[in-house]
């Protein structure tokens, strides 16, 4: 009966040393244990199986029996997989592999994929997926632990968070070509406070921005006049098309529309104030330990040094 629970890595390291080494005495010397000690691993292995592993050869050599045979491949098997455990144990330390979740807010979802793409270049290994939403579902997904990692705009207050800056993004109004507003350079905060504006959702960070800069526009101006009109989209391809539809004007971050302005499917419109340059910010969670990976994903990002932000001019 082989009592297999009682078979150690110890014994069968004893064995595998023993065929290599030629006999006890030297197979000590290569685990640097006593003579004595490798032969009680083998008797205790002997004995675990019930049959003896070891024989004299023809050469006077010690050799392996049959089922010494048998064990010794696989021992090597079990080396192999060890081996290739320490590997993967280390890549993972080091944050070469692994799986990290980086939050976009939507603003970012138009260059983010860019430095996936980047990512899958310079570090193949690394598996990331990405969580698109506004900035108060990033916000939250990064309360809940949802995600590792998250660029966006202005860092919140809470949850308590560190930031790394990643470069400039810049936030411009844009119309259809031939607006009025377009080709006039000395545009009055009356003249467009009467325009209606094309709007993200509640909880945008975006909205947010345009709602204290309409505010800063109608300071001063009659009380009738600085109520603007506003429609709100649910999304910034939605206000992209609206605003080349000739809805409205967008407040957007000009790395949004870089596309469209270098095609002139858009124009920016000139007024005092803009464009309003906001930052990108690498995200995360305060007091947390990131996993190796995001660390490692972290520093690549930075490193690139804003290379794959689009160029709204």
């Amino acid at each position: 009966m082989i009592h297999q629970k009682a078979i150690t890595l110890k014994q069968l390291r004893a064995l595998a040393a023993i065929v290599e080494a030629g006999n006890l005495t030297a197979a000590a010397t290569a685990l640097r244990v006593t003579t004595p000690a490798v032969s009680t691993q083998l008797r205790a292995l002997e004995a675990n199986f019930g049959v003896r592993m070891l024989e004299r050869g023809p050469d006077g050599r010690t050799a392996p029996t049959q089922s010494g045979k048998v064990v010794l491949a696989t021992i090597r098997q079990i080396e192999n997989s060890l081996s290739n455990c320490y590997d993967s144990i280390n890549a993972l330390q080091t944050g070469k592999v692994g799986h990290l979740t980086l939050g976009v807010v939507s603003t970012a979802k138009y260059f983010a994929p860019h430095i996936v793409m980047a990512a899958r270049t310079g570090m193949p290994e690394l598996e990331i997926s990405m969580f698109v939403g506004n900035r108060t579902a990033i916000i939250e997904a990064l309360k809940s632990k949802k995600i590792d990692l998250a660029i966006m705009g202005r860092p919140p207050r809470n949850p308590p968070v560190e930031a790394v800056f990643l470069g400039d993004n810049p936030h411009i109004l844009v119309a259809p070509p031939g607006h009025p507003l377009a080709i006039k350079r000395d545009i009055s905060p009356k003249e467009l406070l009467a325009e209606t504006f094309l709007s993200r959702e509640r909880g945008s960070g975006t909205r947010i921005l345009m709602q204290r800069f309409l505010d800063r526009v109608g300071e001063g101006v009659e009380y009738k006049t600085a109520e603007y009109k506003t429609m709100v989209m649910d999304s910034n391809e939605s206000i992209k098309q609206s605003a080349m539809a000739g809805l409205g004007l967008a407040f957007i971050s000009g790395q949004t529309v870089s596309a469209e302005l270098a095609a002139g499917r858009l124009v920016k419109i000139e007024f005092a104030g803009l464009p309003i340059v906001r930052h990108w910010f690498l995200i995360r969670r305060a007091g947390r330990d990131l996993p190796p990976v995001a660390r490692s994903f972290a520093d690549f990002l930075v490193g690139l040094e804003g290379q794959y932000l689009p160029d709204p001019a």
